[in-house]
């Protein structure tokens, strides 16, 4: 992206994933990135995904039974490595990644002023 247009931070994040996809089912790959709109996964070697596919995104927190699930679709592919815009996110699942957003970020202040955003862009 020549030109940064995101309105929220990401944190850099480590974890296991699953992928579904509209076209092509249920895939494992790993979060490399994280935000409250969205995540940059990469899955295996061969995965084919398309640029605007629908898609589903779980996202098993370590050492928990929580599972943050967000549904989106895929917003740019580049190989192996896939951006999921969230269209939508249950209370569950906003509430343990704003948790994790606002840990990570440590701006408590930086953090309302992007929930604001989130909840004003939908």
């Amino acid at each position: 992206m020549s030109q940064e247009r995101r309105h929220f931070s990401r944190i850099h994040f480590l974890s296991n994933a699953h992928l579904t996809t509209a076209g092509g089912g249920r895939h494992i790959g790993q979060i490399r990135d994280l935000s409250l709109k969205g995540a940059l996964v990469a899955m295996a070697e061969g995965w084919q995904g398309r640029s605007g596919e629908g898609c589903k995104l779980e996202i098993p927190l370590n050492h928990s039974d929580v599972v943050v699930v967000m549904e989106g679709y895929l917003a740019h592919v580049e190989g192996n490595v896939a951006g999921v815009h969230c269209e939508s996110i249950d209370l569950d699942s906003i509430s343990h990644l704003r948790r994790l957003v606002e840990l990570n970020l440590g701006d408590a202040a930086l953090l309302d002023r992007e929930l604001s955003s989130l909840v004003s862009h939908d």
